[in-house]
Order: C-alpha cells, then sequence, then structure tokens
C-alpha cells in the first residue's frame, strides 16, 4: 500500500492561521536544518548560473557558445533515474553533503582560475558540468528525505515550503550575483558566492544519522533502476502524474526558460531592466502560490488541485500569449507564477504520496529525467516559433495542455479524488 494511504501515520500538530503555513518546520527540527540547507544551496546555484554565464559571453562574445555552456549545465538532468536508485539505496544526507561538497569545490577552483587569468571556455564548460552534476542528480535524494523528515501528513505544507525555498533564490539570487559583478568583478564574485555553499553544508551536519536507504541493496543498479521503473510504471496514479511532467516540460516550461526575452522586446516593447521586472512578477507570484499551499496544510482532493491548478496555467499562459498589454502582461504572469506552483508542487508531492518508500527516490529520478526533456523541446518550439511566432506557439502549446488536462480528468478520476490525506485516505 502506498505511503499516502496507511492509517498508521503519527497525527499532524495541530496549527490554525499563519502558522499553519509553517507547520513542518515548527513540527520537525531537523526538516528546518534541511529547509535553511536548500536555500542556501539553490542560493549558491543561482548566483553562480548568472556569473558563470556572465564570464562565458563576456569571454566568448557569442550566444551560441552560451547556449552550449546552459545546454552543458543542464545535461545532468538526464541522469535523474541513476540518481534515484543512489537515493533509493545509499544514505540520503551523505548524497546531499557530498554534492555540496561537490559544487564547493568545483566553485573555489573556478573563482582561483579566473583569479589568475586561466579560465579559458573549456573551464568554465567543464566547471558548469560539475556545478550540474551537483544539482540536478541531488534532486531525488532532497525531495525524498523531505517525506521521511515531516511524513505524509505534512508532506503538502513541506514541499510547498521546499518550493518557497527554490523560489526565493530565483527571485534575489541574480540581483545579487549582478550587483557582486558590477561592484567586485567576476573572480570576487565567485569567491564569495562559495560561502552560499559553506553555509548549505553546515546545515546538513545536524542530520547525520537520518536519511537511511529505503530500499535493501541486495540488487545491483541496474536490477534496482529496471525494477523500479516497473513498479512507478504500473502505478497508474503515479505514472499519470509522470505523464504530465512530460508533456508540462515539452509544451510551456521551455517557453519561460527560454523565450520570455522575446515576448518582452518583440511583443510588449520592454528593455531589459523590464524583462528582469518581467520575471520578477512570475517569481513573486511563484512565491505567493507555494505560500497559499503551505497555508492548505494536508488539504483534500491534492489531485483535483493537481490537475486543474496546471489547468489553469495553461489557460493563463493562453491568455499571456495573446496579450501586448503590458500591464495586463505583468498581472498574467504573475498568475502563471501563482498557478505553476500547484503544478510544481503537487508533482513531488503525489509521487512521494502515491508511491513506497522504497521507490521513491527511483520515482523522483524519472521526474528529474522528465524534466530533462525540456532543452530539447525548447529547439523544436524555437523552430516553430521561427515559422509561426512565439506569441501562436505559445498559445497552441497552451491549449494542448489544457486539452491534456482535460483528458486526464474524464479519463483517470481516480487522480482527482486523491487526497493522500489522514481523514481520506483516497
Amino acid at each position: 500500500m502506498p505511503r499516502g494511504l496507511t492509517t498508521e501515520d503519527p497525527p499532524q500538530p495541530s496549527a490554525t492561521g499563519p502558522s499553519r503555513a509553517i507547520v513542518s518546520l515548527r513540527a520537525s527540527p531537523r526538516f528546518r536544518f534541511l529547509w535553511v540547507s536548500n536555500i542556501f544551496f539553490f542560493g549558491g546555484t543561482w548566483i553562480q548560473t548568472l556569473i558563470l554565464g556572465w564570464l562565458v559571453f563576456e569571454t566568448t562574445d557569442s550566444e551560441l557558445l552560451l547556449a552550449i555552456f546552459t545546454a552543458v549545465r543542464l545535461t545532468p538532468m538526464l541522469l535523474g533515474p541513476i540518481a534515484g536508485v543512489l537515493s533509493d539505496r545509499y544514505d540520503r544526507v551523505r548524497l546531499l553533503t557530498g554534492a555540496c561538497l561537490l559544487a564547493l569545490g568545483t566553485v573555489v577552483a573556478l573563482a582561483t582560475l579566473t583569479s589568475l587569468g586561466m579560465a579559458p571556455y573549456w573551464v568554465v564548460l567543464l566547471g558548469g558540468l560539475i556545478i550540474g552534476l551537483a544539482h540536478s542528480p541531488s534532486q531525488p535524494a532532497r525531495s525524498s528525505l523531505v517525506a521521511e523528515l515531516v511524513g505524509p501528513e505534512n508532506l503538502s505544507n513541506a514541499n510547498a515550503l521546499n518550493s518557497m525555498a527554490m523560489s526565493l533564490p530565483q527571485v534575489v539570487g541574480p540581483a545579487i550575483g549582478g550587483a557582486l559583478i558590477s561592484a567586485l568583478g567576476a573572480s570576487w564574485a565567485l569567491w564569495i558566492s562559495t560561502l552560499w555553499y559553506v553555509v548549505s553544508l553546515l546545515m546538513l551536519l545536524p542530520l547525520r544519522g537520518s536519511g537511511r536507504a529505503a530500499a535493501v541493496a541486495h540488487d545491483g543498479v541496474l536490477a534496482m533502476l529496471t525494477g523500479g521503473v516497473r513498479s512507478i510504471l504500473r502505478n497508474r496514479l503515479a505514472a499519470t502524474v509522470l505523464g504530465i511532467t512530460v508533456v508540462a516540460n515539452i509544451l510551456l516550461w521551455p517557453i519561460y526558460q527560454s523565450f520570455m526575452p522575446v515576448f518582452a522586446k518583440s511583443t510588449l516593447g520592454l528593455d531589459a531592466a523590464g524583462l528582469g521586472w518581467l520575471l520578477t512578477c512570475n517569481g513573486v507570484g511563484g512565491l505567493v502560490g507555494s505560500i497559499v499551499i503551505a497555508a492548505m496544510g494536508d488539504f483534500r482532493f491534492k489531485g483535483g488541485v493537481f490537475v486543474f491548478g496546471t489547468a489553469l496555467w495553461g489557460g493563463l499562459w493562453s491568455l499571456f500569449a495573446l496579450s501586448a498589454n503590458v500591464p495586463l502582461s505583468f498581472a498574467l504572469l504573475a498568475g502563471i507564477g501563482v498557478a505553476s506552483s500547484f503544478f510544481g508542487v503537487l508533482q513531488t508531492t503525489l509521487l512521494l504520496l502515491t508511491t513506497e518508500p522504497a521507490v521513491q527516490g527511483r520515482a523522483l529520478g524519472i521526474q528529474e529525467l522528465a524534466i530533462g526533456v525540456m532543452p530539447i523541446a525548447a529547439l523544436g518550439l524555437g523552430a516553430i516559433a521561427e515559422v509561426a511566432g512565439i506569441g501562436a506557439t505559445t498559445f497552441v502549446s497552451a491549449l494542448l495542455l489544457v486539452a491534456v488536462m482535460l483528458v486526464v480528468a474524464v479519463r483517470v478520476p481516480l487522480l482527482l479524488r486523491f487526497s493522500g490525506t489522514r481523514a481520506v485516505r483516497s
């Protein structure tokens, strides 16, 4: 029986009003340490993404080489299934500690070489790949550890707070990185950015003894991978959630990640500062959405909220694609940020609630692979946009996502009813 469907879970601590939004932080001191660690880990990642991207373009003056750097940095997401096996097989806290040390050592090396004027393009490219290896493959262990530390009753709240831990650095990290480059230069900016990983590492130390492997590691990595994939795909609810993740990362996420400058400049007539404010609106919306989900606690019908929230996300994108009005576009992108939280937070929550603890790492690893299709999808959407225009491409993609969610609502009604709560075990 999936973890979220048991009746022996510990009761959720009573919380009302604003305190409900932080119930996981109040109830689990170890989750507090992990949450702070995540804030600084993702903060370091966002800052270094900006610094290294700037460094690449400054030294090469090539959009193509910058695009290659971005693609190489994201490539480790394709290793998600293997990372999921490692998460189920080994101590998760040790995996996160190793990832943090790897990222820290890499940034120290890049800062040293940059300070000495010995950081050609291939060195920065290699550094980006290693930082990507520290970031993406650690995600299954990170999310699985959340489930272990808080239990199913507080899982929606904890995942929403975890989303906030990623959203906050996304809002302020690039601004901090840009300010450091302007004030001190890229090499000093890299040196200072290492402090984020130091704090993240220190916050993991009290978690030693948590995160032990959920699976009995009698089988090899390949056997665990194939067995886990078979088990997950036979689970109709988990397979449906993963399918929605794939579709969303083909149809809409590439547009936000790759083509917002086109909307800003060509459709709305904004400059770089306007683009920054446009993205900030989305980040603030995502933060608000995460707070809303956190405040809802262990609410009913999580599956239905996920399905219709994702459909709303697509609907708002279709309206944004048609808008040429700047204030309306800012408001729509803030709404898109709110709706994207219902997709982003609940996809992870539902995967953890509908799968056995022994395969949760592998489920999240497959999710990471599903997200990894985004760079490839961006190339296809870009080719279509060259012919049809980015507005028409986005409009059709958004409506396709809405259509897919309506089909899911009709064909998989069990997902709409799924609550995974103590009160109603759907």
